[in-house]
């Protein structure tokens, strides 16, 4: 956890030399861009941030992974301080690559982060979550990797509902995804769904890396959050040969709101360790 104190001081710092620098000269962390979705019929608002090295005369032709993070406007500057602290020649840490992050603003999470609909006493624009990850697979990384020198390893990051599509995408054998982190996901969802999905769990996605984060929620929501988290845990593991592809982590000390920026920096972490 020294390292990530260390995380969160640097981000602070951050920002403040970009407020004291505005005088003379900003320092930019991302850009935004618009990508008219055939799929969604609508405009998606993006943002993304580069390297440091990207636009370097002796990284012509370097390429980069991808990281696409969902709730793109909440936690777009925690990840891009994350991501620069962990892979940046200056801090030397060599935690992870230098990564380009592309952070997908909200229009209506619950539409877009949920594949099924449940019943509810107002009207709901619930269960449109595959068509939104059809944007991001068909649509969206063709985009980038058009435009962006990038390399094909792609980690979905996502928290809460989130959460929850970021574990939709992992159990799906055509998902373009090589890495997937899912923070505090909302598994009471549809727990049901959940565990028919990990019956026939494709060893294709086994094969994959999935870090999941489970933030306490006190102890009326236990059973709720932990224990759903824990049992979901076991289920995968017990379908893989490869169980080290799957990690679990408890937070005790953080809630719902608070553990995204902890389980940023060490689902990274976890992801991009040597075997």
């Amino acid at each position: 956890m020294k390292n990530l104190t260390f995380v969160i001081l640097y981000i602070f710092i951050s920002g403040v030399q970009t407020t004291l620098g505005q005088s003379e000269t900003d320092i930019i962390i991302g850009s935004k861009f618009v990508i008219k979705s055939n799929i969604l019929d609508e405009k998606r608002t993006c943002l993304i941030s580069l390297p440091d090295s990207y636009n370097h005369s002796s990284e012509v032709d370097k390429k980069y992974p991808i990281i696409i993070l969902l709730d793109g406007y909440t936690h777009f500057k925690t990840a891009s301080g994350i991501v620069h602290f962990m892979s940046s020649n200056r801090n030397r840490n060599n935690l992870m690559p230098e990564s380009i992050i592309i952070a997908i603003e909200n229009i209506d999470r619950e539409r877009d982060f949920t594949v099924t609909k449940i019943k509810t006493k107002r009207p709901n624009n619930m269960g449109g979550g595959r068509n939104f990850l059809n944007f991001i697979e068909k649509e969206l990384v063709p985009y980038i990797d058009k435009k962006y020198k990038t390399e094909p390893f792609r980690t979905l990051v996502g928290h809460s509902l989130g959460g929850l599509l970021v574990l939709n995408s992992y159990m799906d054998k055509n998902s373009v995804f090589n890495a997937y982190i899912s923070i505090d996901p909302s598994i009471w969802w549809n727990e049901e769904m959940m565990k028919n999905k990990v019956d026939s769990i494709s060893s294709i996605s086994l094969d994959k890396k999935l870090y999941i984060a489970t933030a306490n929620q006190g102890e009326t929501n236990y059973e709720r959050n932990k224990q759903r988290h824990d049992s979901l845990y076991t289920l995968i593991t017990k379908k893989s040969d490869k169980p080290q592809n799957v990690e679990i982590e408890y937070f005790e000390k953080e809630n719902h709101r608070s553990v995204p920026l902890v389980a940023l920096y060490e689902g990274l972490k976890y992801i991009n360790q040597e075997e």
